[in-house]
C-alpha cells in the first residue's frame, strides 16, 4: 500500500475559488483503494460552510515556532465520500470572508500552512510515501522537506510532486520579507533556487526542489517551456523537462451527468438527447427572458471574466455576432469590471438575444451546459480547462482556441472524415474565432444530422477522473 498525501489551499466541497479545488477534492476518490491510501490536508478557513465545520473532529494541537513567534496549530479531521481530510486550524491566519486573495497576507499565511502541514505528519496515523503539492501556495513544502525536515528518518524517504495548475500565479514577494517569514537561510535565495528576477518566488522553489513536476495537460507542459507561455520561468521548465509531465484533468462524472442531474429541467442521455435536450433550452429561454424558440442556435459562456479567457476577442466581434437574428448568447460569471459592463451593455442592446448573468450560480451553470447548442471558450492560454469537459459531457459542442488543455480535449470537426467533438481555431484572432462560430452555426442549421453526430461523439468522450488517476498512479510508482 502506498500512502499519498495531497496538500493544497482548497478542495471541494469545503472551499473553492477555481479548478484547483475540483482536482484536490475529486481526484483522490478515483485511486485504486487496494494499492493507494490518498488523504488531503487543507487549511480550516473560517469561511468553510458551518455544517462542514461542525462535522470536523478535533485530533490534537501543539505550538510551533514560526516568524519569530510561537503559533497555535490545531489538527482536525473528517471523512468525506471515502477520503480522509485533515484541516490545519489557526484563527489568526485562516479568518476572513474568503480564503485568500491579498498577496501580502497570503505569503505569510501559506508559509505558515506549509510548515504546519509538515509538522503534523508524525501526529497522523499515516506516514506518506509521497507528498503531492498543488500550486504556489504549497511551493515551500518541497523546499522545507530538503531544508529542515531531512534530519528525521521519516521525512528523508518522503518524495514530493509539484503540480502547476496555472503558471501565471507564482507567489512572488521581496526576498528580505520572505527570508524573515520562512526562516530560510540566504543559501536558498539564489537564482538557481527561490530567487527570480530579484524577488522570492514560492512556486519556483517548489519546481526546483520537487522530485517530479506535473501540469494539467500535455500541451500546456510543452507550452510553458516557451517564453510566451512560460511566465518568466520557461528556462526553468526546460531545465526540469526530464521530470515534467502533463496529465489532463478530469471531471466528476457523477456530479456532471445529464441523465441524473437534479439541477436541470429535463434529463437526457446519449440516446435520448435529440428528443429531450431542447426542452432544457426552452426552459432557460423562458427563465432568462430570451426569445423562446427551440431551433435558435444558442451559445453558452461560463467563465471568469478575465483577459486569459479570450474575452477581448469576443468584445471585438460582439456586434457582428449578435446583429443577425440567428444566434443567442448566454453568459454567466464575474471578473474584470470592463467585461462585466461589456456583457451588461450587450444584454441591454440585444435584449432578446443576449443574457448577461454577472454573478455565479452552480445551478445556472448546469442549466447552461445542458441547454446550449455550443459552448464558447477562446482562451489566450488554458492549462487544462474544465468547462469544455463539462460541455462535452452534456452534448454541448465546444468552440475553442487550440491551446493547452483545450487542444488536448476537443477534437476539431472534420466534415470529410466525419470525425470530431467540437470546433477549434489556431490563432488568437477575433475574426478567425468569428468564422469558426459561423461555420459551427452553418452545420447546426443546414446539416442537422451531422451536428447530432458531433453531439453523439462529444457525449461518448471519456474525461472522467479514472483515466487521470491511472496516470498519476504510474507517476507515483516511478517515484
Amino acid at each position: 500500500m502506498k500512502n499519498i498525501l495531497f496538500i493544497a489551499s482548497e478542495a471541494v466541497p469545503f472551499i473553492k475559488t477555481g479548478g484547483l479545488a475540483d482536482v484536490v477534492g475529486s481526484l483522490p476518490k478515483y485511486f485504486d483503494k487496494e494499492k493507494y491510501d490518498v488523504r488531503v490536508i487543507i487549511p480550516k478557513y473560517l469561511c468553510i460552510p458551518e455544517h462542514f465545520r461542525n462535522q470536523m473532529q478535533y485530533k490534537t494541537h501543539f505550538y510551533m515556532d514560526f516568524n519569530w513567534k510561537s503559533q497555535y496549530v490545531g489538527l482536525l479531521e473528517m471523512e468525506y465520500e471515502g477520503v480522509k481530510f485533515y484541516f490545519i486550524d489557526n484563527e489568526y491566519y485562516f479568518q476572513g470572508f474568503k480564503p485568500y486573495g491579498n498577496i501580502y497576507e497570503d505569503i505569510e499565511k501559506f508559509a505558515f500552512f506549509s510548515k504546519a502541514a509538515l509538522c503534523v505528519i508524525p501526529l497522523l496515523d499515516f506516514v506518506p510515501d509521497i507528498i503531492h503539492c498543488h500550486d504556489w501556495q504549497t511551493g515551500l513544502i518541497p523546499v522545507y522537506l530538503k531544508e529542515r525536515f531531512n534530519g528525521g528518518e521519516m521525512y528523508r524517504r518522503i518524495k514530493s510532486v509539484m503540480t502547476i495548475h496555472n503558471l501565471k500565479f507564482q507567489g512572488v514577494w521581496d526576498v528580505k520579507s520572505v527570508k524573515n517569514i520562512t526562516g530560510l537561510s540566504s543559501y536558498f535565495f539564489a537564482p538557481d533556487k527561490l530567487e527570480a528576477y530579484g524577488d522570492a518566488n514560492y512556486l519556483k522553489g517548489g519546481i526546483v526542489y520537487a522530485d517530479a513536476v506535473t501540469t494539467v495537460s500535455k500541451s500546456y507542459a510543452e507550452e510553458i517551456k516557451t517564453p510566451f507561455y512560460g511566465e518568466g520561468l520557461d528556462g526553468l521548465m526546460r531545465a526540469r523537462s526530464n521530470c515534467l509531465r502533463g496529465i489532463v484533468n478530469g471531471i466528476d462524472y457523477n456530479e456532471y451527468n445529464p441523465e441524473t442531474d437534479k439541477r436541470i429541467v429535463r434529463n437526457y442521455n446519449q440516446v435520448t438527447f435529440r428528443k429531450e435536450k431542447y426542452k432544457n433550452k426552452i426552459a432557460l429561454q423562458e427563465q432568462l427572458g430570451l426569445e423562446v424558440n427551440k431551433d435558435k442556435f444558442m451559445i453558452g459562456i461560463v467563465s471568469r471574466l478575465t483577459d486569459q479567457k479570450g474575452l477581448d476577442l469576443i468584445q471585438y466581434v460582439m456586434d457582428e455576432m449578435c446583429s443577425q437574428d440567428d444566434i443567442q448568447l448566454v453568459v454567466l460569471g464575474t471578473g474584470e469590471e470592463r467585461y462585466e459592463n461589456m456583457f451588461r451593455h450587450f444584454d441591454w442592446k440585444y435584449n432578446s438575444r443576449v443574457s448577461a448573468n454577472i454573478y455565479y450560480s452552480e445551478d445556472l451553470s448546469h442549466r447552461i451546459y445542458a441547454s446550449c447548442d455550443a459552448f464558447l471558450m477562446p482562451s489566450l492560454f488554458e492549462p487544462c480547462g474544465l468547462s469544455q469537459l463539462m460541455s462535452l459531457r452534456y452534448g454541448t459542442v465546444p468552440i475553442v482556441r487550440e491551446t493547452g488543455g483545450l487542444k488536448d480535449t476537443v477534437q476539431p470537426y472534420n466534415e470529410y472524415e466525419g470525425t470530431g467533438t467540437g470546433f477549434s481555431f489556431a490563432n488568437y484572432n477575433a475574426h478567425e474565432m468569428l468564422n469558426t462560430i459561423r461555420y459551427a452555426k452553418s452545420v447546426y442549421y443546414n446539416r442537422k444530422r451531422e451536428w447530432n453526430k458531433i453531439v453523439d461523439r462529444a457525449m461518448q468522450a471519456d474525461f472522467s477522473w479514472n483515466n487521470s488517476a491511472r496516470q498519476y498512479e504510474s507517476l507515483y510508482d516511478n517515484l
